[in-house]
């Protein structure tokens, strides 16, 4: 199997959409010896932000000398992003190999009688295989979808659990309460274990607490108020944070916005616990380069100027909202927003939130079966704003907002995860 039918293998696998619960992969891995077995695990489920505090954690043990697995999803422009050791993606060959012997065995499961395990079951036990065949020191795993029954769950334990920011998404599945929300977040908590989370509305937060109680884990929820930001630029955030005794000064971060100022001091407070546990072993140097170096491509990401050309990785309201405050901050003549968003999003939401600060609106797609029509979308934004363009092909649509751009003006694509890996792409290979 090379690596271009692995990756068919792969998405293939698509067909059999999502099933949350864990004897599918617990078997799969089960006949691969284990190999989740054993490996320090950095668990982090959320509703936004698990890929920025992820990559922050990542990146102050990687400036500690450790050798670091990081799993994320999903991926912007090629899959081996998803599965790295340090910052590099794992190798095609080594994706094909693993998939290979994946594969292999899946064909017992299904003489078995078990079901085919879905795409994102393949996928996190690829990623368990090559952290294990690596020996990496750490995994820092992000949870795909919810938390109780996410495939990256059949860990037995970890040695945090993270929780970051809980709001309004995939509530089809999580369902549609905070409350709710929280509990299937929450199940990545284990017993007797170490728990962070984010500053969360009280509902969230009381859950959060509960599970807690119910497994005899230790909770600690991070002091975001001690977070006193100094400066934010185009460039990234400079922020003092104090935990417990520990004062910091002047951390810099090379990510843009407000809100990733306070997933670094997320990270930060995991780091520091971990010290104090004996778990880790970073110094102030360390987990300083480590915030400062850490890249995390699609999030408020400037990629070209005259005129600033950003995308950003907003596809939720939580994160529209944040997109929206960061972009107050940002000094321009007109705002140019391009947009696609999926059609089982809270669509009308996010279009009433952002759309209204645009001055030009090009309306696009993505190229999967959950996308919104570009017509069905502008209907809704026409509520909100007239000034639209409907360009489906997304290269055009890059095309029509550098026609209606001047060199003062800022260019924003945002609305899905998907519509941005793309821009990116053909940005940077094309113009």
């Amino acid at each position: 199997m090379n690596y271009i039918e692995a990756l068919n293998y792969i998405n293939d696998k698509n067909k059999f959409g999502s099933r949350l619960g864990l004897d599918t992969i617990d078997r799969l891995l089960n006949l691969l010896g284990n190999p989740h077995m054993g490996m320090k695990y950095i668990h982090l489920a959320g509703t936004n932000g698990k890929g920025s505090t992820a990559a922050f954690v990542a990146n102050i043990l990687k400036e500690s000398d450790y050798k670091v697995g990081l799993f994320t999803s999903p991926y912007l422009e090629r899959f081996n992003e998803r599965i790295s050791i340090n910052g590099a993606d794992i190798p095609d060959e080594r994706l094909a190999d693993i998939t290979k012997r994946i594969k292999d065995r899946i064909q017992i499961m299904l003489e078995e009688g078990y079901e085919h395990p879905t795409t994102f079951e393949i996928v996190t036990t690829i990623a368990f295989v090559y952290f294990n065949e690596e020996n990496v020191d750490y995994v820092v795993l992000e949870v795909g979808l919810g938390g109780r029954a996410d495939s990256t769950n059949v860990i037995k334990d970890s040695l945090i659990s993270i929780i970051t920011t809980i709001d309004y998404d995939h509530m089809d599945v999580l369902g549609h309460t905070l409350g709710k929300i929280a509990y299937e977040k929450g199940g990545i908590i284990k017993d007797n274990g170490l728990v962070l989370s984010y500053t969360q509305e009280k509902e969230a937060i009381d859950v959060i607490k509960e599970i807690s109680a119910d497994k005899e884990a230790e909770l600690i929820v991070c002091p975001m108020k001690s977070v006193e930001i100094v400066n934010l630029t185009k460039h990234g955030g400079v922020f003092n944070f104090k935990y417990n005794d520990k004062e910091f000064k002047n951390i810099e971060i090379s990510l843009l916005g407000k809100h990733q100022t306070y997933n670094a001091a997320l990270a930060l407070t995991a780091v520091l616990i971990l010290k104090e546990k004996g778990l880790v072993n970073a110094t102030e140097d360390n987990i300083r380069d480590g915030l400062k170096n850490t890249k995390w491509p699609g999030r408020m990401e400037i990629l070209k100027k005259a005129p600033t050309f950003m995308i950003d990785g907003a596809h939720n309201i939580q994160g529209i909202r944040s997109l929206v405050e960061s972009l107050k901050g940002f000094e321009y003549n007109r705002l140019i927003l391009g947009t696609a968003i999926l059609k089982d999003k809270d669509v009308e939401h996010m279009v009433e939130m952002l759309t209204p600060m645009a001055d030009e609106i090009i309306v696009t797609e993505v190229n999967m079966s959950r996308k919104m029509e570009a017509e069905d979308l502008e209907r809704i934004i026409n509520k909100y704003n007239k000034n639209t363009h409907i360009e489906k092909d997304n290269e055009k649509a890059i095309d029509k907002a550098y026609e209606l751009a001047d060199n003062d003006d800022l260019i924003v694509f945002a609305g899905s995860l998907y519509l941005i890996g793309n821009i990116r792409r053909i940005l940077l290979n094309n113009y």
